[in-house]
């Protein structure tokens, strides 16, 4: 019974953690939504941008229930190819977005429009970004990114990116130019934000090490870094001489650690780092549980 109850309260506490990221990540994109974007009539990614061509062209109908009712179709495709989990908390995310956008009004007083641009970019970026750090999505693009990232490896930021060149090219033909600009300044900033969020501060590094010293290398990263590796059998191209290859995967904090050691160790160790797009696995995999 104890037991039980520990779970339920596990349980409950996940839900109001996760929804709370939702809710505080809404609040951030109204910000910008409010206070910058609609101000200087700047565009958005995604299903706001959307909404936000529709509304410079009809006041009358409100950037929120607009970008309601616009999420409807992708919910429907949503529900197929996204976990149901993920589905019922974007579809939670969705709602608390909207209402957000509608009861969230406030001004941001910077006049110059790149300053705005950029401004609005790290705060929907960050926004965005939190969003994303729970369970769920607040709907629109995010679904699409999310399914991107799960099937084709393709990175959130990198997604948005590519998918808003549309809003940013009917934005150009529809009102300005210099409106397009301006917003495609703001995409940028939020599609780095997102990144850096989301995964940018957990980026795992692929290292690669060749060393005479390997073994003495190989006991440090095991017992000083406290990361497990493989040891590759490898052949000198113009040596032919049998080689040890060291690969390993470390955090980004780690990898200073790493490469001080192998630099102690050996200075003339040969070294390849790379950066991961994904990492799956017990204790260093950083993929999501969308």
């Amino acid at each position: 019974m104890v037991k039980l109850r520990q779970t339920q309260v596990k349980a409950l506490w996940q839900v109001i953690w996760n929804l709370g990221l939702i809710a505080f990540g809404s609040g951030l994109c109204a910000v910008a939504v409010n206070g910058i974007l609609i101000p200087r009539e700047f565009l958005s990614s995604g299903f706001v941008g959307l909404a936000l061509v529709i509304y410079y062209f009809v006041p009358a109908l409100p950037v929120a229930w607009l970008y309601f009712f616009l999420n409807v179709p992708l919910f429907v495709i949503g529900w197929r190819l996204v976990g149901r989990r993920f589905f019922f908390y974007s579809l939670a995310g969705m709602v608390i977005f909207s209402c957000a956008v509608e009861v969230v009004q406030v001004s941001i007083p910077v006049q110059d429009k790149i300053l705005s641009a950029i401004l609005a970019g790290i705060i929907t970026g960050a926004g965005g970004g939190i969003i994303l750090r729970s369970l769920g999505s607040a709907g629109g693009l995010d679904i699409l990114c999310v399914m991107m990232l799960q099937r084709f490896l393709v990175r959130l930021g990198t997604t948005s990116l590519a998918f808003n060149s549309i809003i940013l090219i009917a934005g150009a033909i529809l009102f300005s130019l210099e409106r397009a600009l301006y917003t495609l300044i703001y995409v940028y900033v939020t599609s780095y934000i997102l990144n850096l969020v989301v995964t940018g501060l957990s980026q795992r590094k692929a290292v690669f090490i060749i060393s005479p010293e390997w073994k003495e290398i190989s006991k440090k990263i095991l017992h000083e870094v406290n990361r497990g590796l493989t040891i590759i059998k490898g052949e000198g191209g113009f040596t032919g001489q049998e080689e040890q290859i060291i690969y390993t995967v470390v955090t980004f904090r780690e990898y200073v650690q790493l490469k001080g050691v192998v630099k102690k160790l050996d200075a003339r160790a040969f070294m390849v780092v790379t950066d991961t797009l994904d990492v799956v696995g017990h204790r260093i995999g950083t993929e999501p549980h969308w």
